[in-house]
């Protein structure tokens, strides 16, 4: 620790002094959070963040709440005002002294998203208040006899806190937490219940408590609106924006009926009724006037830029057939910021494409920029013919892509601020997919090699995933970026010929495979029920039955298929090291990896499994990246070989957040059984992570969460001295492979062990 501090500026170390803190743990994270301090303090609040952070490290409870205070108070009071500082401060160290000390950690952590929700000091205080009438309200009895214990729904409530925050004012919180106070007081499981929002009642009050115009109120109106209008008779199906943690639900249409929100609420001038209408007139007009088109070949940026000018098509036509809509619909699009367009650090194209359905849909709204204007003109004049068509709006739509979209573009960090149209569909209506991807929720770049290289590498946005923490026992929220892209492809040529220098191997896996390779159905006989009867026992019956005998009853048998139902998923660590050379034998490690995992893969595709590929290194748990290779859906084909002689070795390992989001796509396999096979040639590090045991434990954590998933992980691993780390992470399911020039030759054959 005193090294640590000697590196430190003058300044930082004037203020650990002042902490006077001895816990390791706040050692190595004191420089970053004083950098963020620094940055959203005055220097009175500095010195009042130190004082206060002192008294909460002494308070016995441990290093968690001192290590959480100091993260996130900067951010409270940078939203709220510097005297939550001590705000924070005061009520930790109340619940110190009370039964319901271990909701301390709870309130610290979700205290920067409810000062989010309640962005005023006056608001944050009776936030604060609420919390401390509902623990000292609901300590103290047990099926009507006084004790003293914890109070059990607390440290849910203060978890789902955010969440509750952003679907009713604190108002509605506060009648949700006293119904949950009246009725569970006495039933410490049920409490529970009610604050995780996993009782009916709960999500009940819950809904009561928002504001709004409710679908269930309006079905009948709505319902004739739709058909008197529209002459559409299809049900409209409402669903809920309270419990959608991820992604925000958005309108569509299906087979089953038209989805809508079962509340909205009032907007500005408009009323939650108005916005009813213009989403149901808005889908109305697509299941009228719109085509489904083709987008196999089309980025994700182009689909948006085609939806754009299509919506701004069918707003066009509603409008004119009943121009009293326009108001409306004028009303709910934002008008967003041109000057936005003009900052290179994120990608603008979502403002870009705001700009051009705004201009389009208000022709008096002009903008300064020459290629909006010029779109918005064409579009009119499109219209002006009349109907025009999907086809003519998917011209449109790419070619203004092809026109402004730019390198910043690319960038993960997207401006979303008056972009949304919120009354229009997700449009999913619109496409046709003539192949099935990998996963029903990811959507890939089809490859174009005729466009620019950086086209080949445009990537998802981000998934996040929590990091375990062990020197804490707790998990780091949303700690690891995943950056998520098809593998740059290359020429197939190389693999083939990897292939054909393994031919005697792989002649001799072939004879094996054959043997373990599903078959046809086989009989179960002695059934009580069947699909067929079973004549031999059925004679031997009825012959017992005339002997006067009792009858064997199972006369009748059923049939099963002699088969195989594995998912496999391999994934490569494909960090810096694999571009060593292998002593004796002039290849690299990751030369090797390929040969092995062509005929890995070779060996798969005859057995018929379902087999996806990917490949992982990071840069630091800011950008880690994961390269799908081989879908579960995809053949062993020319593709698949050409990315696999393209594979690359470059930064780091950061074995876990890869594991878990490889076990995200292998979850979704309909398979009986699910294996993880891992490749690495070293124990997971990366350039951020100071303590090597932090990310290794990390990776058994995976393994454990996988495992809980029904996910088998076993480990290849090519280091001579992993020994010393590998079974700390997968315990007895790994294989160590010294001789890395036999790994062609090992892999397969584990495979073949691992699922016969």
């Amino acid at each position: 620790m005193a090294e640590a501090v000697m590196d430190r500026s003058e300044e930082v170390a004037m203020y650990w002094e002042k902490l006077g803190c001895k816990f390791a743990q706040v050692n190595n994270v004191f420089d970053e959070c004083m950098k963020e301090a620094k940055s959203l303090l005055t220097e009175e609040g500095l010195e009042s963040y130190i004082y206060n952070a002192r008294i909460i490290g002494k308070m016995g409870r441990g290093a968690e709440p001192l290590l959480i205070y100091l993260e996130e108070a900067p951010g409270v009071a940078g939203i709220v005002g510097e005297e939550a500082l001590i705000e924070l401060r005061v009520f930790a160290e109340y619940m110190s002294t009370h039964t319901n000390f271990k909701a301390i950690v709870p309130f610290l952590q979700t205290c920067t998203a409810v000062a989010e929700c309640l962005p005023t000091q006056a608001l944050f205080k009776q936030y604060v208040e609420l919390v401390r009438d509902m623990m000292d309200r609901t300590t103290g009895s047990v099926h009507g006899h006084h004790t003293t214990f914890a109070s059990p729904g607390l440290p849910e409530l203060l978890k789902q806190a955010p969440n509750i925050l952003t679907l009713v004012p604190l108002g509605g919180m506060k009648n949700w937490i006293e119904y949950g106070i009246r009725y569970y007081n006495d039933h410490p499981e049920r409490q529970i219940e009610y604050f995780t929002l996993d009782s009916a009642d709960s999500k009940a009050v819950l809904q009561r408590e928002r504001h709004g115009t409710l679908f269930i109120d309006n079905e009948r109106k709505l319902d004739l609106y739709l058909r008197g209008l529209w002459e559409d008779t299809e049900q409209l199906v409402p669903y809920s924006q309270v419990f959608d943690g991820l992604v925000k639900p958005t309108p569509y249409y299906d087979a089953e009926g038209i989805r809508i929100p079962d509340v909205y609420d009032d907007l500005d001038v408009i009323p939650g009724i108005d916005r009813y209408r213009a989403t149901l007139a808005h889908m109305a007009g697509h299941r009228r006037w719109s085509t489904k088109m083709v987008v196999d070949n089309w980025s994700p940026f182009q689909r948006l830029g085609v939806e754009i000018f299509e919506d701004c098509r069918i707003d066009h036509l509603i409008c004119k057939q009943y121009p009293g809509l326009r108001k409306t619909l004028l009303a709910l699009h934002p008008i967003p910021d041109e000057g936005l367009l003009e900052k290179p650090e994120a990608s603008a194209i979502r403002i870009k494409l705001a700009m051009v359905s705004r201009a389009m849909l208000d022709p008096d709204y002009q903008y300064e920029n020459i290629d909006i204007r010029e779109f918005a003109t064409r579009f009119h004049d499109e219209m002006a013919k009349g109907e025009s068509s999907s086809p003519e709006m998917s011209r449109l739509g790419l070619s203004f892509i092809a026109r402004m979209r730019r390198q910043s573009d690319l960038s993960p960090k997207v401006y979303f601020q008056d972009t949304e149209v919120d009354y229009r569909d997700d449009n999913r209506h619109l496409w046709i997919y003539l192949e099935k991807g990998d996963d029903e929720d990811t959507i890939f770049d089809h490859l174009d090699f005729k466009k620019k290289e950086d086209e080949e590498l445009q990537s998802l946005p981000p998934r996040h995933y929590d990091e375990w923490d062990y020197a804490n026992k707790n998990y780091r929220p949303d700690w690891v970026s995943v950056y998520e892209m098809k593998h740059p492809g290359g020429s197939p040529a190389k693999v083939e010929g990897l292939l054909e220098k393994h031919a005697g191997l792989a002649k001799r896996m072939k004879r094996i495979l054959d043997m373990i390779k599903p078959q046809d159905k086989v009989r179960i006989r002695y059934q009580e029920e069947g699909s067929e009867l079973d004549l031999d026992v059925a004679i031997r019956s009825l012959i017992d039955y005339k002997a006067g005998s009792q009858p064997d009853p199972r006369i009748n048998m059923s049939h099963k298929t002699d088969g195989r139902n594995i998912a496999v998923s391999l994934v490569l660590d494909l960090s810096e090291s694999l571009g060593e050379k292998v002593p004796g034998t002039g290849q690299t490690i990751l030369e090797l990896s390929q040969e092995a995992v062509s005929l890995l893969a070779w060996a798969v595709e005859h057995l018929g499994d379902p087999f996806a590929i990917s490949g992982f290194h990071s840069n630091t748990r800011h950008d880690v990246r994961y390269y799908h290779i081989k879908g579960y859906n995809e053949g062993w084909d020319d593709s698949v070989k050409g990315r696999i002689g393209a594979m690359q070795a470059a930064w780091s390992t950061r074995m876990g957040a890869a594991m878990r989001h490889a076990g995200h796509y292998l979850k979704a396999q309909p398979a009986d059984k699910k294996l993880m096979l891992i490749l690495t040639d070293g124990e997971p590090a990366d350039i951020d992570s100071k303590d090597p045991q932090m990310l290794i434990q990390d990776a058994r954590m995976a393994v454990n969460e996988l495992d809980r998933d029904g996910i088998f992980c076993y480990c290849i691993n090519l280091d001579p001295k992993a020994d010393e780390y590998v079974s700390d992470i997968f315990g007895r399911q790994y294989m160590i492979v010294d001789k890395i020039e036999q790994l062609p030759i090992k892999l397969p054959e584990l495979f073949i062990a691992l699922t016969k």
